[in-house]
């Protein structure tokens, strides 16, 4: 088992995950080397709350934009 190869992936901490990578492959069983891991072809539940929608993004990107201009207009009040 200490002579395995181990999975190529990155925590979220940024280091390497210690676990060993599935047979044949270079990702451990929690990094996608396992039979069956990921989203089905055409899934479209990845795009159900819309969250990352072009417009939900333009939306956000004004709304920073006016909150960056009302910050910038009450620093010049004060």
């Amino acid at each position: 088992m200490q002579a395995s190869p181990r999975c190529g992936a990155r925590t979220r901490s940024g280091e390497a995950c210690r676990s060993p990578a599935a047979h044949g492959k270079v990702r451990c069983r929690m990094h996608g080397g396992a039979p069956g891991c990921g989203a089905p072809p055409g899934n479209r539940n990845a795009r159900k709350h819309g969250l990352f929608a072009r417009e939900a993004i333009d939306e956000r990107r004004q709304v920073r934009a006016l909150l960056d201009d009302a910050r910038t207009l009450l620093r010049e009040l004060e």
